[in-house]
C-alpha cells in the first residue's frame, strides 16, 4: 500500500483521490499518520488537487501541536490505498542497501518494466476512484451573534440571520444565551458545505444587519 512518489504529480493525484471521502489519513482526528504524509510532501499541493490542498492546509494549522497528536509514525508505505506501492524515500531506507535495486534487480530493462507496471496500477486506481461519487465535505458550526444592547429586538435579529440563504447552507436550532447586564446573544447552529460556504462569508452577511448585530463569532467548528 502507499501513495507512490509524493514528490511527483502522480503521487499527489493519488493522495488527492484518497482524501476525496476522508478528512484524515487515518481515523477521524488528526494523528501522526497525517504528520508523516504532510512532512513527506514538503510543499502545498497545486490548487486543482483541492482535496489534498484542503487537507494540507488543515494539518499545517497543527504545526505547534504536531508532536502531541495521537498515534505513532510508521513508514510511508503503511499509509494510503492498498493497491499502490509507495516509493517515497526508498533510496534512503537502508545504508547497507544503497546499491540494491528497488525491484530486486540491477538490470535497467527490468527496472523500466517495474516502473511501467507501477504507472499502470496508478492509472487503474485513478480510474476506479473517478467512478465513485464524490463525497461532499461538510462542517457543523455554532455561531454566537451579539446584539448592540438589551433593547435590541432578538426575534428580529434571528429573523435577519435566518434570512441568509446560500447553496450549501442549512440553519439549525438556536437559543438565547445571557451575557450580562440584561443582554442576551443569539447562539445558532448551521451546517455548511466547505467548498461553498465559509465563515468569512457568514460573518460578512450577518454583520451587514448593522441595526441589530454588533458582532459574530464562531463558538464551535466540527467536521462532519
Amino acid at each position: 500500500m502507499g501513495f507512490g512518489d509524493l514528490k511527483s504529480a502522480a503521487g499527489l493525484r493519488v493522495l488527492n483521490d484518497f482524501l476525496a471521502d476522508r478528512s484524515y489519513i487515518e481515523g477521524y482526528v488528526p494523528s501522526q499518520a497525517d504528520i508523516a504524509v504532510f512532512e513527506a510532501i514538503g510543499a502545498p499541493p497545486p490548487a486543482d488537487l483541492f482535496h489534498a490542498l484542503r487537507w494540507y492546509n488543515h494539518i499545517k494549522s497543527y504545526e505547534k501541536q504536531k508532536s502531541s497528536l495521537p498515534g505513532v509514525k510508521k513508514a510511508l508505505g503503511k499509509y494510503g490505498p492498498a493497491d499502490v506501492e509507495d516509493t517515497t524515500g526508498a533510496a534512503t531506507d537502508s545504508k547497507d542497501d544503497d546499491d540494491i535495486d528497488l525491484f530486486g534487480s540491477d538490470d535497467e530493462e527490468e527496472s523500466e518494466e517495474a516502473k511501467k507496471l507501477r504507472e499502470e496500477r496508478l492509472a487503474q486506481y485513478e480510474s476506479k476512484k473517478s467512478k465513485k461519487p464524490a463525497v461532499v465535505a461538510k462542517s457543523s458550526l455554532l455561531l454566537d451573534v451579539k446584539p448592540w444592547d438589551d433593547e435590541t429586538d432578538m426575534a428580529k435579529l434571528e429573523e435577519c440571520v435566518r434570512s441568509i440563504q446560500a447553496d450549501g447552507l442549512v440553519w439549525g436550532s438556536s437559543k438565547l444565551v445571557p451575557v450580562g447586564y440584561g443582554i442576551k446573544k443569539l447562539q445558532i447552529q448551521c451546517v455548511v458545505e466547505d467548498d461553498k460556504v465559509g465563515t468569512d462569508m457568514l460573518e460578512e452577511r450577518i454583520t451587514a444587519f448593522e441595526d441589530y448585530v454588533q458582532s459574530m463569532d464562531v463558538a464551535a467548528f466540527n467536521k462532519i
